[in-house]
């Protein structure tokens, strides 16, 4: 990741470039683009004039479900203005594949973000971190003491990082541990296939 921000000059740059070359078919406007790259809408929209400029993303209108305080019986669809990628930029393959086929965060980036959740035994990834979208699971977090709410902002930030949302598991040790013993379905999904063990206290 450091090495794309020097390539390209900016942390948000990297983030919403990533944003779009992952989610190629799906249009977001200027907040959800600030919200899920973590950066300020005034910083987001400095980077996608500049972006728009280059061609790799275009202005598209599109329809946004909404709901007021919270109610999910009133959900409407709004038209709003937003941005999507342009298919036709010149250099899509080659920033596809030097952003997202080789700028995958490195196993300590990964941990780094994990340290606060709580006593991790067992950190694994898979799905898009090793490139395999067949895998049932991006992230699978086994430990003791873990704080939920540390772990939600962890994998906020991870996602702000890889352009797209994960799809992670978490056990307590003695719980994955029984899940193991009894050859659950999903740990056995994720074990038998494609993966990389970042930490692993448990000899799995």
């Amino acid at each position: 990741m450091e090495i794309l921000i020097k390539l390209f000059g900016s942390v948000a740059r990297v983030k919403i470039m990533k944003l779009f070359l992952s989610n190629s078919d799906q249009a977001f406007d200027n907040l959800e683009i600030a919200n899920r790259t973590k950066t300020t809408p005034v910083i987001s929209r400095k980077e996608l004039i500049l972006l728009e400029k280059a061609g790799l993303i275009k202005k598209k209108s599109f329809l946004k479900e909404s709901n007021k305080k919270g109610d999910n019986s009133k959900i409407t669809k709004k038209k709003v203005e937003g941005w999507i990628l342009d298919k036709e930029f010149v250099f899509l393959a080659p920033l596809q594949n030097l952003l997202i086929e080789n700028g995958a965060l490195n196993n300590d980036e990964i941990v780094d973000k994990l340290k606060n959740v709580g006593n991790l035994k067992l950190v694994i990834v898979a799905g898009v971190f090793i490139q395999d979208m067949n895998s049932r699971a991006d992230l699978l977090v086994v430990g003791d003491n873990l704080s939920e709410t540390a772990l939600e902002k962890a994998v906020r930030i991870l996602e702000s990082e890889v352009g797209r949302e994960l799809r992670y598991v978490v056990f307590e040790t003695a719980d994955f541990k029984y899940r193991l013993g009894i050859y659950d379905k999903l740990l056995r999904d994720i074990l038998d296939y494609s993966h990389k063990k970042l930490i692993n206290k448990i000899g799995v």
